[in-house]
C-alpha cells in the first residue's frame, strides 16, 4: 500500500534488573507500526483492521517494517548468554549421516543421502555396486532455499521428472531428464501448485495447478484447480485439460494417479481439505471418458490398488475410522462396493507391496501393523521393534523386500528390511547418532478435558525426572486438519531433552487419531474444544509437578500457531512462554489469501452467516488481545515466502500485541527472509531457527545458564 509514512524508531535496548529473579531482563521499544482506518462489515458489525496495509508483502513499507522488527528481535536475542552454546549442540547432534530406504527404478536402485550438515537430502543410485550422485538440491542454488520437492519416474525408469521449490514457496518448477544421461528432456514446466507427477508411460504425464495470480505471490487463489496433460517434446502452453473445468462448487484440490500397471487414472477432486469425490479414467480404452466412482463431498476416498479390473478402495463412508471396500471398475459406484477389510476402533491407514496389503492402526495415536494376502486373509501382525511410529511397507508389487522405518520421541529412526513371507525383520540402517537414547523415557498418559473426554498425551523427560514443578517443558500441539501427532524422533527435541526439558504432545481434538469424529469434534463451531484440550494438557502437566506456569513454554506452527494465539489469549496466566510459528492468526480473512480458502471445512468462514462470524471473531488471535492484559513472553516466527500460511497473519498479530501494552514479557516477531512455510528449509535456517526459539524460551523462563 503506498502514501503510508510509516515511522521506524530504532530500538533501544535497555537493562534493568529485577530483584526477584536477580538476572537482567530487558525493557524493549518496538518499532512504531502505522495504522489506518481500515474497517470491514460483517452482518452490521464493524470490525476495524488498522494494519491492513501489512498484506502487501510487496510495498517497501512492509519490508522497512520488516527489518524494523528483524533488529529488535535479534538484537533481544543476541544477548542471550548461552545462545551460541545451543547452536553448537544443535550443529554437532545434526551432523550425522541419514539415509533413506532404497527403491528401484529401471537399473538402478535409488535413495536419498545426507552426509550430516548439507542443507538439502542428495539423491544416489548404484547400479552394480557402482555408487554416483543423481540429484543434488544442494546445487540449486547458492544461498540453499531452493528444494527438491518430488522425483517421478517412467515406469520403465528411463525417463525422470522432479519439481522444485525456490525460496519455500508451494508454486513448483518440474524438469524432465533422461535418467541414463540426466540431461533435461524439453522445457521446464512453471507455476505448478498443489501437484503430483503422474506418468503414463513414456510419452508424457499428468499435472496439477491454477492460473497464477498476478502481483503478490500472497493474492487468493481464485482460479480452479485443474489436472493436465504434458506430452514430452511439446510446450506447456498445448497441455491439454483433462479435468477440472470451473462449475458452481470451485475445486480447489484436483490431483491425478496412474495406477502402477497404467491402466487407470484416478482423478481427485475437492473443494477444501477434508472429503473428495473420486473418478477414473479407463486408459486402455483410449476413448478419455471420466467415470464417477463416489461423488459429493461428505467423505474421503481413494483408490489403493487394482488387480486388473479389480479396484481395492479405501474410504471413510460409514466408516468414520477407514475401512477397505473392492468393486469392478466396469461399474465402480458405491452401491456396488464389497466389503474387504471392514472398519475398526482403530484408524485404519493401508499400503501395498510386495504383492501383500499392510494395514496400519494408530491404537492410542501408536503403530500396529497387519499383513493381509490380497484375498482377505490375515497374515500375521508384524512385531514392531518398540511402542511408537513405523512407517513405510509400500512399495512395487514385484518389490522382493519391503521397507519400513520406526521411531519415537527418544529413539532415533532405524529403517528395516521386512520379509514378507517369513514376517522377520532386520535392520537395514541404524544412525550413529551422539544421543543416548537410554536417559530418557517417553509415558503416554491419559487427562480429562473440560467436557470430560479423555485425550492421550506422551511426555518425554530425561530418566529419574524430579517433579518439583520446575522443569522447562514445552507443550506442543496441531489439533487440526485431521493431523496425527504421533510419536517421532526429532534432532531438536533431542537437544530439548538434554538440557533438562520436557517434551509433552497431547493428541487433541482436530487431529485424526481417532478417525473422523475426532477430527469433527475439533471443527467449525467445535473449535474450542481443541483449546479447551490443550489447556487441560497444561493443567495437567502443572497438577502433576512436571512444570509449573513459571516453567511452562506452549509452542505450535500453522493451524498449531492457531492453538498458541488462542490460548494465550484465553488463559495468558498459564504459560511463561509462547512460540506461534508461521500460524492462521486472522481469523476473519485467512479465506482471502492464497488457497485459505480451501481450510473452511476444519475453520468455516466469517461470511458463512452471523453465528460463524460471530464465533470466529470470539477466538481469532488477531481480535482478541486485550489491552493491558499481562501476557507471557511471545516471539512469533513466520517467513516473508510463506505463501501457505501468508506472513500478514503473524506481522498484524504482533503489531497489535506490541500496541496492546500486554505486559513487560517482550512480543517480538522473527521473520526469516527468503523462506517459506517450512518445507524444504534449508538445515542451516532449522538450526539457526531453533537456537532462538530454545534460547527465548529459557531465557525467559529465567535461567542464566543452560538447565541440565
Amino acid at each position: 500500500m503506498k502514501n503510508i509514512l510509516l515511522v521506524v524508531f530504532s530500538a533501544a535496548i535497555l537493562i534493568s534488573c529485577k530483584e526477584e529473579n536477580k538476572r537482567a531482563t530487558m525493557s524493549l521499544e518496538y518499532p512504531e507500526t502505522q495504522k489506518v482506518d481500515t474497517i470491514d462489515t460483517y452482518f452490521g458489525t464493524e470490525v476495524p483492521d488498522p494494519y491492513r496495509w501489512l498484506e502487501d508483502d510487496l510495498s517497501d513499507e512492509t519490508a522497512a517494517w520488516v527489518k524494523a522488527q528483524n533488529e529488535v528481535t535479534f538484537g533481544f536475542l543476541d544477548q542471550i548468554p548461552y545462545r551460541k552454546e545451543i547452536n553448537n549442540r544443535l550443529t554437532e547432534l545434526w551432523n550425522y549421516e541419514k539415509v533413506s530406504a532404497p527403491f528401484i527404478e529401471g537399473d538402478y536402485t535409488y535413495y536419498y543421502k545426507n552426509d550430516g550438515l548439507q542443507d538439502h537430502y542428495v539423491v544416489y543410485r548404484n547400479k552394480e555396486g557402482s555408487e554416483e550422485v543423481f540429484l543434488d538440491p544442494n546445487t540449486f542454488s547458492k544461498d540453499g532455499t531452493t528444494s527438491l520437492d518430488n522425483l517421478s519416474f517412467s515406469k520403465s525408469g528411463k525417463l525422470a521428472a522432479y519439481s522444485i521449490s525456490e525460496g519455500g514457496s508451494d508454486w513448483r518448477k518440474v524438469i524432465v531428464i533422461d535418467a541414463e544421461t540426466k540431461e533435461q528432456i524439453g522445457d521446464t514446466l512453471v507455476d505448478l501448485k498443489f501437484t503430483g507427477i503422474a506418468w503414463k508411460g513414456e510419452e508424457g504425464f499428468y499435472y496439477s495447478t491454477y492460473e497464477k495470480p498476478k502481483g503478490s505471490q500472497l493474492s487468493a487463489m481464485t482460479d480452479q484447480h485443474r489436472l493436465f496433460y504434458h506430452k514430452l517434446g511439446t510446450k506447456q502452453s498445448e497441455d491439454q485439460v483433462i479435468f477440472g473445468e470451473i462449475d458452481s462448487q470451485k475445486a480447489r484440490y484436483i490431483w491425478g494417479g496412474v495406477s502402477e500397471d497404467e491402466r487407470f487414472l484416478y482423478i481427485s477432486r475437492s473443494v477444501s481439505t477434508s472429503g473428495n469425490e473420486l473418478y477414473l479414467m479407463d486408459l486402455e480404452k483410449g476413448d478419455n471418458k471420466i467415470v464417477p466412482v463416489i461423488t459429493g463431498f461428505e467423505n474421503s476416498t481413494s483408490v489403493l490398488d487394482n488387480d486388473g479390473s479389480k479396484l481395492f478402495i479405501q474410504t471413510n463412508l460409514n466408516a468414520p475410522n477407514e475401512k477397505i471396500v473392492t468393486v469392478d471398475a466396469s461399474n465402480p459406484l458405491s452401491d456396488n462396493w464389497e466389503e474387504f477389510i471392514p472398519e475398526t476402533e482403530n484408524v485404519l491407514s493401508p499400503s501395498t507391496g510386495s504383492g501383500y496389503l499392510f494395514a496400519r492402526y494408530m491404537v492410542d495415536a501408536v503403530s500396529k501393523v497387519l499383513q493381509y494376502n490380497f484375498d482377505g486373509t490375515l497374515i500375521r501382525e508384524i512385531e514392531l521393534p518398540g511402542v511408537g511410529t513405523a512407517g513405510g511397507f509400500g512399495g512395487k508389487k514385484d518389490a522382493e523386500t519391503m521397507y519400513y522405518s520406526f521411531s519415537n520421541y527418544n529413539t532415533p529412526g532405524s529403517i528395516y528390511t521386512y520379509d514378507v513371507e517369513t514376517g522377520t525383520s532386520e535392520v537395514y540402517w541404524k544412525p550413529e547418532i551422539d544421543f543416548n537414547a537410554d536417559e530418557f523415557e517417553s509415558n503416554q498418559v491419559f487427562y480429562t478435558s473440560k467436557d470430560g473426554t479423555k485425550i492421550p498425551m506422551i511426555i518425554t523427560h530425561k530418566k529419574g525426572l524430579d517433579l518439583n514443578g520446575k522443569n522447562p517443558t514445552i507443550l506442543y500441539g496441531y489439533g487440526g486438519f485431521n493431523v496425527s501427532m504421533r510419536p517421532g524422533f526429532s534432532i531438536v527435541t533431542a537437544v530439548w531433552l538434554e538440557m533438562g526439558g520436557v517434551y509433552a504432545v497431547p493428541n487433541i481434538r482436530g487431529g485424526g487419531e481417532y478417525g473422523r469424529k475426532w477430527h469433527d469434534a475439533g471443527t467449525k463451531l467445535d473449535k474450542q474444544n481443541v483449546f479447551d484440550d490443550f489447556i487441560a494438557a497444561a493443567e495437567y502437566l502443572i497438577d502433576k509437578k512436571y512444570t509449573s506456569s513459571d516453567y511452562l513454554a506452549v509452542r505450535g506452527g500453522s493451524n498449531g500457531g492457531l492453538l498458541v494465539g488462542a490460548v494465550v489469549n484465553q488463559r495468558p496466566d498459564l504459560f511463561k512462554v509462547g512460540i506461534p510459528q508461521v500460524g492462521v492468526m486472522d481469523m476473519l480473512r485467512y479465506h482471502t489469501f492464497t488457497a485459505g480458502a480451501g481450510w473452511a471445512y476444519d475453520y468455516g468462514t466469517a461470511n458463512d452467516n452471523e453465528e460463524m462470524f460471530q464465533y470466529l471473531k470470539g477466538y481469532s488471535p488477531l481480535h482478541n488481545i486485550r489491552e493491558g492484559q499481562n501476557y507471557p513472553a511471545l516471539m512469533v516466527t513466520t517467513a516473508d515466502h510463506d505463501d501457505r500460511v501468508v506472513p500478514a497473519h503473524s506481522f498484524k498479530y504482533a503489531a497489535e500485541l506490541q500496541a496492546k501494552e500486554t505486559g513487560e514479557a517482550p512480543k517480538l516477531i522473527r521473520i526469516d527472509v527468503g523462506a517459506g512455510h517450512g518445507a524444504g528449509m534449508p538445515v542451516s535456517k532449522i538450526v539457526d531457527l531453533h537456537t532462538d526459539i530454545f534460547g527465548f524460551v529459557l531465557y525467559n523462563m529465567g535461567f542464566d545458564e543452560l538447565p541440565q
